[in-house]
């Protein structure tokens, strides 16, 4: 069996519906799990699943930001939501697959909408920036020990952790996402968890990877100043069953896209 999991920023499902419908049926993933959803729960655009195949639906919003979904061909055992820094704010949201699920029965499925952080990459000068370093600090005390058997955890991290998950590394050192400060975090709760990388598992440095592109550039395509934001980790007992990671770019161009690409993982099971 192959399990498929994509993770992706929406960006608002409701304003994107249409997107995540095309993408649903044109990529087939076992499981989608989105980011920034920007909607209410009560809002939640679950008939437009009807039918997709995609029914199986747990979230958490809120009106207007943050907000995360995971979607499942399985139906899904559980519903978890945990909370950082004393703020509700729907940035995680956990399931374990059903038993139909077959070799992935049980798997867990954490998915994290880290804050981004604001501009200026300063704790004392920028009140986002020192959320976003106190959720990574509290992302590490939990860190995933809690879990019991085969997990994965995907999401908008909302850092870009090594040199060539940038376009320059040495232009970005200063700009938030890529500062040593959020790099060092991301990378010592991932280690220190146990958590692997399964991107760079299969597609070790110096290759580039991006996931995300600005929307501030005229022609994103072709300057490609992108970052690696998005992120599939899984535990150490699945690290042989990564097979692929790959990114929809496809997807980065399509009318009223996000600003970030799907990313899709896969294991042999």
């Amino acid at each position: 069996m192959r399990l498929t999991v994509t993770t992706w920023n929406i960006n608002s499902v409701r304003l994107r519906i249409e997107s995540v419908l095309r993408f649903l049926k044109t990529v087939q993933p076992d499981v989608l799990c989105l980011q920034e959803t920007k909607c209410p729960d009560e809002l939640f655009p679950l008939k437009a699943f009807e039918g997709s195949g995609y029914e199986n639906i747990v979230y958490a919003g809120q009106k207007g930001y943050n907000g995360v979904a995971i979607l499942s061909r399985f139906p899904l055992l559980t519903r978890d939501v945990m909370s950082f820094c004393g703020k509700p704010d729907a940035r995680h949201i956990c399931a374990a697959l059903g038993p139909e699920a077959g070799p992935a029965a049980g798997f867990v499925l954490h998915d994290f909408y880290v804050p981004a952080g604001g501009d200026v990459p300063h704790r004392d000068l920028n009140p986002k920036f020192a959320h976003k370093l106190d959720f990574l600090q509290e992302l590490r005390a939990w860190g995933g020990r809690r879990v019991s058997g085969p997990a994965i955890l995907v999401g908008d991290l909302n850092v870009a952790p090594l040199e060539h998950d940038v376009w320059s590394h040495k232009q970005l050192l200063d700009v938030v996402s890529h500062t040593p400060v959020e790099t060092e975090a991301l990378e010592t709760l991932r280690g220190e968890a146990g958590w692997i990388d399964a991107a760079r598992l299969l597609t070790p440095e110096p290759e580039k990877i991006y996931t995300w592109w600005s929307y501030r550039s005229p022609d994103w395509a072709a300057a490609n100043k992108g970052r690696r934001l998005d992120h599939a980790w899984v535990s150490p007992d699945l690290a042989g069953t990564v097979r692929q990671v790959e990114v929809f770019r496809e997807a980065r161009g399509w009318d009223k896209p996000s600003d970030h690409a799907p990313v899709t993982l896969t294991l042999a099971l």
